[in-house]
C-alpha cells in the first residue's frame, strides 16, 4: 500500500487544492493520512466553495461533502506526531490560511525536508503553501528551495486580492507574499502566467500554481509515485 500524508491548514485551506489531490490519490488505492498544526480539523476557506470559484453548484456540493464527511479530514493527526519516513508522499495543499500556520510550523518544515531528502519520498506543494519553501532550511542553513525550479501563487494574482495595505477581504493582514519570499530564498521562480496550468517538477519537489493546476498536480504526483 502506498501512503500519503496531507498537511492541511486550520486557518483556511482552498478546497480544490486539497480535495482534488486527496480524492485522486485515494481513487488509485493510495492510503491518505491528514495532519494539521495542532491536530484540530482543518478549516476550509469558504471563498473556495463559491460556485463561481469552484466550478458550479454541483462541484461545490461534492467539495463540501468531502470537507464535512471525509474521516481523515475530520480526525487529523498533529504534525508534531507524524514522520515523513512513513509516507511515500507528503502533500501541502494551499489556501491563504497556510501563511499563518503551516508555512510557519517547524514540524511541517521538517516533514517537507524529510520528504524531499533521499530517494524514497516526494513532496507536492500547492499555491500559497509554496511559501513554506522560503522558511525551510537544510541543516547547514541553505534554503531548501535555493536553485530549484518552482511555481506557486504569483504576485500578479495576490495584487488582485489584498488592498494597498495587504489586508485580505476578510480583514486579516497578509504577512508576506509567497512569490517575494520564495524568490528571496533563491528559487528559480516561474508561475507561467501565460499558461492555463502550471506544475513544476524539480527532483523530489513538485510545486503547483493554484486551484486550476490541482488536477494536473495530482496526476503528476501519481506519475512520480
Amino acid at each position: 500500500m502506498t501512503d500519503a500524508l496531507f498537511v492541511v491548514s486550520e486557518e483556511g485551506y482552498w478546497a480544490e487544492e486539497c480535495i482534488e489531490p486527496l480524492t485522486t490519490l485515494e481513487s488509485e488505492g493510495v492510503d491518505v493520512t491528514v495532519a494539521t498544526p495542532s491536530g484540530s480539523p482543518p478549516v476550509v476557506d469558504e471563498r473556495s466553495l463559491d460556485p463561481e470559484a469552484a466550478g458550479g453548484e454541483e462541484r461545490v456540493a461534492e467539495l463540501r461533502e468531502v470537507d464535512e464527511e471525509h474521516p481523515e479530514l475530520n480526525d487529523p493527526e498533529p504534525v508534531a506526531t507524524v514522520d515523513a519516513d512513513g509516507y511515500e508522499a507528503v502533500v501541502f495543499p494551499g489556501g491563504h490560511g497556510t501563511v499563518w500556520d503551516v508555512n510557519q510550523d517547524r514540524h511541517a518544515r521538517q516533514l517537507l525536508l524529510d520528504a524531499v531528502a533521499g530517494d524514497d519520498g516526494v513532496a507536492l506543494v500547492v499555491c500559497h503553501a509554496v511559501g513554506i519553501l522560503a522558511f525551510t532550511r537544510e541543516a547547514d542553513g541553505t534554503p531548501l528551495v535555493e536553485g530549484r525550479a518552482v511555481t506557486g501563487f504569483p504576485n500578479d494574482w495576490e495584487d488582485g486580492i489584498v488592498d494597498d495595505h495587504d489586508v485580505m477581504p476578510d480583514g486579516r493582514k497578509l504577512p508576506y507574499w509567497v512569490e517575494d519570499e520564495v524568490r528571496l530564498a533563491g528559487a528559480e521562480w516561474d508561475a507561467e502566467l501565460d499558461a492555463d496550468t502550471s506544475v513544476t517538477v524539480d527532483g523530489d519537489l513538485i510545486t503547483a500554481r493554484g486551484p486550476g493546476s490541482s488536477a494536473e498536480a495530482a496526476e503528476t504526483l501519481l506519475g512520480e509515485l
